[in-house]
C-alpha cells in the first residue's frame, strides 16, 4: 500500500505529517525532491552564504519561482520545503530508508526553457514578478478555489503555459508514478509526501497500473488539530535509496 500525502510547500504541516507517519508505520519514506534539491535545502540551513553563491548558477525563472515560494512560506512562518525536511527527519529518526522520487530539477528546468516559446517565457516572468505582491489571504483564497476546481486550474495552466504543464506536471507525474511502481516491488508499506497538485494525475496513473494506494489531500490536514508529540528530535544518517 502506498499512502500519498498531498502538501503545500508554504504551509506548516510538521505535526500533521508526524501524526500520519506514526499511524501508518511505513517501511520507506518517499519525498518529492531530487538528491540535488535536498542537498540545497540542507546547505541553505547550514550555510546560507554558500547557498546564495551556488544559487547564482540556476536559471532566472527557477529563481523567480523559488523566491515567490520562499516569500509565501515566510508569511506562514515556515521555510519553503519544510514538509519534505520533516519527512526526511522522521525517516532518519526511525532508521527508515528515504527515496527521492522527483526528476532532477536543474535538468528539468533547462529542458523546459529550451522547449518554451518566447511568449510563454515572458508570461511566466511577468507572473513571477506579480507573485511577489500576493498576500497570504489571497493565497488562502486561491488554494480553496484550487481544491474545488482542480480540473479548471489545470486546464488554465495548459492553455497559458502548455510547456510548463507538460514538463512540470505531466512528465513529473509519470516519472514519480514509475518510482512508486518500482518501490512497491520491494516494500509493502510506503509513505510519500508530494505537492497536492500531483495527486489527481498520480492517482490516474497508479489506478491504470493497478497499484494499491490511498491519498490524503492537503485540504484534509491543513487545519487539522494535531497531537503535542514531537518525534523529530532524534537524528541518524540518511540512507539514500536509488531503486
Amino acid at each position: 500500500m502506498i499512502t500519498i500525502i498531498g502538501t503545500g510547500h508554504v504551509f506548516d504541516l510538521t505535526q500533521q505529517l508526524l501524526d500520519i507517519f506514526d499511524k501508518e508505520q511505513p517501511e520507506i519514506v518517499c519525498v518529492e525532491l531530487d538528491k540535488q534539491r535536498y542537498d540545497a535545502l540542507v546547505l541553505k540551513q547550514a550555510n546560507p552564504q554558500e547557498y546564495k553563491n551556488q544559487e547564482k548558477n540556476v536559471p532566472i525563472i527557477y529563481k523567480l519561482l523559488s523566491k515567490f515560494q520562499e516569500g509565501m512560506a515566510k508569511q506562514y512562518g515556515v521555510t519553503a520545503g519544510s514538509e519534505m525536511i520533516t519527512a526526511i527527519n522522521y525517516a532518519q529518526a526511525h532508521q527508515l530508508p528515504v527515496l527521492f522520487i522527483d526528476m532532477n530539477a536543474q535538468l528539468m528546468f533547462s529542458n523546459m526553457l529550451k522547449k518554451m516559446t518566447i511568449r510563454e517565457k515572458l508570461k511566466l516572468m511577468l507572473s513571477g514578478f506579480g507573485g511577489f505582491f500576493i498576500s497570504k489571504k489571497r493565497v488562502d483564497e486561491e488554494l480553496k478555489n484550487f481544491e474545488q476546481n482542480f480540473d479548471t486550474y489545470i486546464e488554465q495552466i495548459g492553455t497559458k503555459f502548455p510547456t510548463i504543464k507538460k514538463v512540470l506536471i505531466d512528465e513529473r507525474n509519470f516519472y514519480i508514478a514509475q518510482e512508486f511502481i518500482k518501490a512497491s516491488e520491494r516494500y509493502t508499506k510506503i509513505i510519500a509526501v508530494v505537492g497536492d497538485g500531483h495527486i489527481p494525475g498520480l492517482s490516474k496513473l497508479l489506478t491504470d497500473k493497478k497499484i494499491d494506494f490511498k491519498t490524503i489531500r492537503l485540504s484534509e490536514i491543513k487545519d487539522k488539530k494535531t497531537s503535542d508529540q514531537d518525534l523529530s528530535s532524534a537524528s541518524f544518517s540518511i540512507e539514500y535509496k536509488q531503486l
